[in-house]
């Protein structure tokens, strides 16, 4: 019993290191993303995503249809505590703590959840320059980190089109 709880927290671990980057930038919380991201000259993005399924996706777990959906899987308890619901509703759920500090879970899927910890590239100076925002941890392709929750291990998974549902959460990149 102990090697199976060992594995499935190991698996959770390596599922978050592949969904938000490397795992050795620090996620900066999406205040840091909002001074930049917001208002219509800058895009909308902030916006968009505080609007989103995605920004409510911690507090989902919370409704009766997700209890409801938690039980019929076996479960008991509260799928907000369960880590394999956490993993893929949590921006960065499962990484070292150190590097999560500023993750507050009641945000759900941040911007740092498809772009990857910000720690290194949230400031202006690189974020101009794509090439050096990659460099500094920003994932470059966002149905790579898509997939890694829209997928066949979720319970409520109905198949997933990358390019239909992109349109419904893309965002412009902000001017100047």
């Amino acid at each position: 019993m102990k090697k199976a709880i060992l594995l499935v927290v190991a698996l959770l671990f390596a599922v978050g290191v592949a969904f938000t980057g490397d795992g050795a930038h620090k996620f900066v919380g999406t205040k840091k993303c909002k001074m930049c991201h917001q208002k219509a000259k800058k895009g909308e993005i902030f916006e968009k995503w505080a609007a989103s399924a995605h920004a409510k996706a911690y507090h989902t777990l919370g409704e009766a249809a997700a209890k409801e959906i938690y039980t019929k899987l076996g479960k008991e308890g509260n799928p907000q505590e369960d880590p394999a619901c956490l993993k893929c509703h949590v921006a960065g759920y499962g990484l070292d703590s150190t590097l999560t500090v500023k993750v507050v879970k009641e945000n759900g899927v941040t911007c740092e959840s498809c772009h990857g910890a910000g720690g290194d590239y949230w400031k202006k100076s690189v974020m101009v320059d794509h090439d050096a925002s990659v460099a500094a941890g920003m994932v470059a392709d966002p149905k790579a980190g898509c997939v890694k929750c829209h997928n066949e291990e979720a319970p409520t998974f109905k198949g997933f089109d990358f390019e239909e549902r992109w349109k419904e959460i893309k965002h412009a990149k902000p001017a100047g």
